[in-house]
């Protein structure tokens, strides 16, 4: 039979990078606060230097930049544990309804990336859970009621960002900058609880999955049992 592959190391990573966007999230609603503040007396009437402008801007291109580089990596970490995950699960639970690919795949199909990954998260979860019951092991730790939540803050992090990247992309005056930077603030208050329930969604499955290579399929019982005789 073909054996389980290790995944805990890249449990660790992707939470790891999604640990350094919980900090990152902070530091660009501060910093996105700074600007409020900036453009807030810009359109009351004080007087901004050149010397000011470019310091926030420069600030704001630093963390955004960062950011984004952290965040295409957390992406792939992230990624890369839960096709894992559901490859390994497949080798114990036969006819799962989708295969490791779309795993992997799912997040990059529109339309189907706002349900399918949520489908796939889902069934790892019940999945592990039945076989771990039908063997007699305890999976209080294992459920699924943060699940919903992590993916609705998904869902609406997606979609405040669309609104924040046409806004920014194409602001014409004061009140375009504004609204994109206070859309920016609240798309980082919306991200900090999503990083820590995505930190924790990783976490509670990876608990369970070693339990998964110790158990004996029954294949492998019968062929002992056989040697045994």
């Amino acid at each position: 039979m073909t054996p389980l592959k290790p995944n805990g190391p890249r449990a660790k990573n992707a939470m790891t990078l999604i640990w350094m966007i919980f900090a990152l999230e902070i530091v660009s609603f501060i910093s996105g606060y700074f600007q409020y503040n900036l453009l807030e007396s810009a359109a009351n009437g004080a007087s901004i230097t050149p010397v000011t402008a470019t310091l926030n801007d420069l600030r704001e291109q630093i963390i955004g930049i960062i950011y984004l580089i952290v965040y295409i990596i957390s992406i792939v970490t992230f990624i890369q544990w839960f096709r894992r995950a559901y490859y390994n699960l497949q080798l114990k639970v036969p006819n799962l309804l989708f295969t490791d690919g779309w795993a992997a795949g799912s997040w990059f199909v529109p339309i189907i990336s706002l349900f399918r990954p949520y489908q796939i998260m889902e069934e790892l979860y019940n999945e592990s859970s039945d076989l771990l019951e039908k063997k007699g092991l305890n999976v209080n730790g294992l459920s699924t009621k943060y699940l919903f939540w992590w993916w609705a803050l998904w869902i609406l992090s997606s979609l405040v960002g669309q609104v924040v990247i046409r806004y920014t992309l194409n602001s014409e005056s004061l009140d375009d900058m504004i609204f994109a930077t206070t859309s920016g603030m609240f798309q980082n208050i919306i991200n900090i609880p999503l990083a820590l329930l995505a930190i924790k969604v990783i976490k509670d499955y990876s608990k369970v999955e070693p339990i998964l290579f110790d158990l004996k399929d029954e294949e492998e019982v019968q062929e002992e049992t056989l040697i045994a005789e």
